[in-house]
Formats: C-alpha cells, sequence, structure tokens
C-alpha cells in the first residue's frame, strides 16, 4: 500500500512550496535582479548612483584586458573540464575494475569533494608550493624550475590542477554509478572478442555513459566559472600578471577591491550570458549524440 500523499488542493500545494519560492525569491532572483540593475548604473562605494545606460557595457567591450580575462576563463574552463572528465573516467575504470577494496578507493578518490573549496586550495597550496610542496623536489628532478608565484604559465597550471583535483570526487561518483548500470554481457563479450583495458573503455563504456558524461560536462562547466574563484582567491590572487584573472575573480576585485559596483554587476551579467550561452549549446550537442538505449 502506497504511503504517499496526493494534495488536490492548490493552497496546500502552494503552502509546501513557499519555502523553496522564498528562498529562491530572496537569494537568486531578486540579486540577479539587482545585478542586472546595477549595471546600468554608475554605483560607487559612498556615492549616489547616477545612470548611465549601456556606458558600462561599451566600457568592457572596449576594455582590452577584460577581453583577456574572458578568453582566460574559457581557456581556463576548456581545461579543467577536459581534465576533470578525463582523469575521472580512468580513474573510475579503474575502480570498476578492481575486485577488492572498491569502497577504500572510492572514498581516497571522494574525500578532496568534501573539502570546502577555502580548505582545498590551502591544501594544495602546501602540496603544490615553491619551497614546502611535496611535489617541489620531484618535479624539479626532472629539470623543471618550480615558480609558479612568478611565473605566469605555471601559475595557471598549479590553479587548474587544483580545480580538477577538488571536482573529481564529485564526477567518479556519477560515473562509478553509471558504470555500473552496463550490462555484464557486454563486458564478457567484449573480453572475448578480446577488446580489454583503455580500449574496451572508450568503445564499449563510454558510448553508453554519454548521457551520464554530458550531463557532467554542463555540471564541470559551471563549476569551472563559478566555482573556482577559492582556488585563484587563495593561490595567486589572480597573478602573476592577471596570468589566473578568471572572470569570476576579477568581477570579485571590481567589486570588493575597487569598489566600482555598476561595472562589477556588469561583469556579473556578461559572465552569466557567456555561461548560459555555452549551456545552450552544449544542451543542444548531448541532445543529439546521446545514447539512452532502446
Amino acid at each position: 500500500m502506497s504511503t504517499r500523499e496526493i494534495f488536490d488542493s492548490r493552497i496546500e500545494s502552494g503552502l509546501l512550496l513557499l519555502p523553496t519560492l522564498l528562498v529562491s525569491i530572496v537569494f537568486l532572483y531578486y540579486p540577479t535582479a539587482l545585478a542586472v540593475r546595477t549595471s546600468f548604473f554608475d554605483s560607487s562605494f559612498g556615492q549616489a548612483d547616477e545612470f548611465v545606460g549601456l556606458e558600462n557595457y561599451v566600457t568592457l567591450l572596449t576594455d582590452s584586458g577584460y577581453h583577456s580575462s574572458l578568453l582566460l576563463s574559457v581557456l581556463f574552463a576548456a581545461v579543467v573540464v577536459i581534465g576533470v572528465i578525463a582523469v575521472s573516467l580512468y580513474l573510475t575504470f579503474l575502480i570498476h575494475e578492481v575486485d577488492t577494496g572498491q569502497g577504500l578507493y572510492l572514498i581516497s578518490v571522494i574525500w578532496p569533494y568534501a573539502l570546502p573549496p577555502a580548505v582545498g586550495a590551502l591544501v594544495f597550496l602546501f602540496i603544490a608550493h615553491p619551497t614546502l610542496g611535496v611535489l617541489t623536489g620531484p618535479i624539479e628532478a626532472l629539470g623543471v624550475d618550480v615558480d609558479w608565484f612568478n611565473n605566469g604559465p605555471q601559475a595557471f597550471v598549479v590553479v587548474a590542477l587544483a580545480a580538477i583535483w577538488k571536482q573529481i570526487g564529485y564526477n567518479v561518483i556519477f560515473m562509478i554509478a553509471a558504470m555500473n548500470n552496463i550490462p555484464d554481457t557486454l563486458t564478457e563479450t567484449a573480453e572475448l572478442d578480446g577488446v580489454s583495458g583503455i580500449r574496451r573503455l572508450m568503445s564499449v563504456y563510454v558510448p553508453i555513459m554519454t548521457p551520464t558524461l554530458f550531463f557532467l560536462v554542463i555540471i564541470n562547466t559551471i563549476y569551472a566559472f563559478f566555482g573556482t574563484f577559492a582556488f585563484v582567491d587563495l593561490l595567486t590572487s589572480g597573478g602573476p600578471s592577471n596570468a589566473t584573472n578568471i572572470l569570476i575573480f576579477d568581477l570579485y576585485r571590481e567589486g570588493f577591491s575597487f569598489f566600482n559596483f555598476g561595472v562589477a554587476s556588469t561583469k556579473s551579467v556578461v559572465l552569466f550570458l557567456v555561461v548560459g550561452v555555452l549551456m545552450f549549446v552544449q544542451f543542444r550537442v548531448t541532445d543529439k549524440y546521446s545514447y539512452y538505449g532502446g
């Protein structure tokens, strides 16, 4: 006998939805509307707002520094998304192939995701620190001079690696579930045909896992643009020479370091539009190439 209760009353349904609606309005819709409004004003700390129309948007269109930040953010997102998917898929396959201790391996891979982003950034700071980091010695033994505090490309790589490391656990959770749902008959058939290892992963598992993988591409894209602020802030502060000044950090600095709230709001709107366009393109692609069986 089902214990679910069906509410026919619109009032009761509305009351159940009210807490979610209130939270969404207060913490999502109202701040979004306020940011859009502020983007049309010259708004600074301690000064009255002055309506300037599209002037802030024109300023961004002609700002070469902002263009560099935009391109850097797209490159950073691409590196993070590809890196997270590739590493997570490989680790998931290794865990899936293990018969003993699978739970222990899963916990080992997932635990970084449980850390708050700021804590994860501090942990990675000690791992990759140019003088104190445990990776510094082995890397320098290969003939590479580690100095990412002053070397732009190295700083970019370090922040990207930290972002990838932090997000792997989230991806593995979904990937292992998708991989465990693949029929054993397919695996047995592939093994009988001599298909094993990475080839089996790419030729048999990945095509069946495409709905999950495309979902993770979208989630990781959002994460790369919005969820990596702590790594930039604590590891590099956007430097050196703006080598890691991605959009989310750039608009934070515009608003809370320079107190130029109008331009900062404009940058947040542009960031939202950029990610929105990317989401639209990805949804169209995923719908075309996803495999749903049948």
